[in-house]
């Protein structure tokens, strides 16, 4: 997993990403002005740069401007269309606008990786051992067929481990946006996925809620 440098004024925001990051296996450093930040970055070598604009001692921006080699995501309540456009215009890797949902975070952080080739292609929990790149899952070395749907699922799983998924949030992000259909379907996936990777007891069912990944 990586390194990943949350750069954010809010106290309780901070804590609540790097809680997040935490729970699916980053390691996070967390500071709360833009001096300290630079000053981490030379100390040490981060993979991501989660970066508020408006700060103490220097803005987010000017900051940016001295770490340019390490992929950044701007966080801000700045939502104007100058604001976004400045921010990638600069070279930022993704611009995420306040209040926003951490699974959505997640997400962002997780392409952000898989761009800069920094997060990991594969993924092993219990003899199974998944390569997101051919889209290939095995079981104690055997390669177990699964659907399209069905490996769409279990990436959802593993990049948001730990979380608690409601039903509907994992048809939004194994089915899009546009499925028609009733949840039941997540269910019917559900158990095939446990059935065929041998995850009863991985793959937990969150009370009338929906599951998680336990890692």
């Amino acid at each position: 997993m990586a390194t990943i440098l949350i750069v954010e004024d809010e106290i309780p925001i901070n804590e609540l990403i790097k809680r997040n990051l935490q729970s699916v296996g980053h390691t996070c450093i967390s500071v709360f002005d833009g001096r300290a930040a630079i000053h981490e970055l030379v100390q040490h070598e981060v993979d991501l740069v989660l970066l508020d604009v408006m700060l103490p001692e220097i803005d987010g921006y000017e900051v940016f401007q001295q770490i340019r080699e390490t992929p950044t995501i701007f966080l801000t309540a700045r939502s104007s269309l100058s604001d976004k456009v400045k921010g990638l215009t600069l070279g930022a890797d993704d611009y995420l606008v306040k209040p926003f949902e951490m699974l959505e975070l997640l997400a962002r952080v997780d392409a952000v990786l898989r761009r800069t080739k920094k997060e990991s292609k594969k993924f092993e929990l219990d003899g199974v051992k998944i390569d997101f790149e051919s889209r290939q899952v095995f079981l104690n070395e055997y390669l177990v067929e699964c659907t399209p749907k069905e490996f769409d699922l279990l990436e959802v799983l593993v990049n948001n481990r730990n979380i608690a998924l409601s039903r509907d949030k994992l048809l939004e992000l194994a089915w899009g946006y546009d499925y028609v259909g009733d949840t039941r379907t997540v269910d019917v996936h559900i158990q095939k996925l446990r059935k065929k990777l041998d995850m009863e007891c991985r793959i937990k069912t969150v009370y009338k809620m929906g599951y998680r990944l336990e890692v």
